[in-house]
């Protein structure tokens, strides 16, 4: 099901759609001292020089009025600049204003909004400034500015309360260090971990992986290949993921043949 808004139709003033536009780039420092320049004084004046033969030159010159819109500590920025003149020709671009108009209660029929067509752009300037020794200055401010590190240490004269994040939690590092201790374990003789094996079994005659990892400390996979050989796996309750000797190694005699029983639960999983 679509969520999109409904279609509002508006109608487009195209009264000025055959004017020419320019669309001028200006740098960040002239556009931050235009935005905080009040609507009724003059930002600058545009210079166009046209020679016979050649193309023409437009250079741009701040006004007095905007160069005073300093703070405290701030920069002088360069007066004057060239602007590099491309023209359109490939592409169809154009500008367009929104006017919303503004409510009132007289009014008896409600105003709509408008959209108007200011012009199609034919030309792309580039304002750039001369490299003088106010430039300069700016740039070496600028490249200054940004090479402070956005965080920097601070000395504290009290104490902070606050919620620290948990780096890791505690059943992490007990699994790590587990992990750790199992990684270390080396592996014995054969016939070592084999006489431990019968010496086990001798007590039960079921066991799981876990516990047998427990009396052998031998690495998992290294304790698996030799039960593979003497032991078999069950698969079926009541002793089912349990391990037991093999026919063929069980000695126990019948009056002192070992209960059926297990060194912990036959549902635990030998899946570790």
């Amino acid at each position: 099901m679509s969520t999109s808004m409904p279609h509002v139709e508006w109608d487009l003033d195209l009264s000025n759609a055959g004017r020419g536009v320019w669309l001028v780039k200006v740098p960040k420092y002239i556009a931050n001292k235009w935005e905080k320049a009040p609507g009724n004084i003059e930002v600058g004046k545009l210079k166009i020089t046209k020679s016979p033969g050649q193309k023409a030159e437009v250079s741009l010159k701040l006004s007095e009025a905007v160069l005073a819109l300093k703070e405290v500590g701030e920069e002088d920025i360069p007066k004057q600049h060239r602007l590099d003149v491309t023209t359109v020709t490939r592409q169809t671009l154009g500008v367009f204003s929104h006017l919303t108009p503004v409510s009132s209660s007289d009014a008896i029929v409600p105003e709509t909004e408008k959209l108007f067509m200011e012009g199609r752009i034919v030309q792309k300037l580039e304002c750039r400034p001369y490299a003088d020794t106010c430039y300069m200055k700016l740039k070496l401010e600028s490249i200054k500015r940004a090479s402070v590190p956005q965080r920097q240490v601070q000395q504290l004269d009290r104490v902070v309360h606050n919620f620290k994040p948990v780096s890791d939690h505690k059943h992490n590092i007990e699994y790590a260090e587990k992990k750790k201790a199992e990684g270390k374990k080396m592996r014995d003789d054969k016939d070592a971990v084999m006489d431990m094996l019968f010496a086990a079994f001798e007590k039960h005659q079921y066991y799981n992986i876990r516990d047998l990892v427990k009396i052998t400390r031998q690495p998992i996979v290294y304790l698996k290949e030799i039960l593979n050989e003497v032991c078999n796996y069950n698969l079926k309750n009541p002793h089912r993921n349990m391990w037991e000797l093999k026919p063929e190694y069980r000695h126990y005699k019948d009056d002192d043949k070992p209960a059926e029983g297990s060194a912990s639960k036959a549902d635990d999983s030998d899946n570790d």
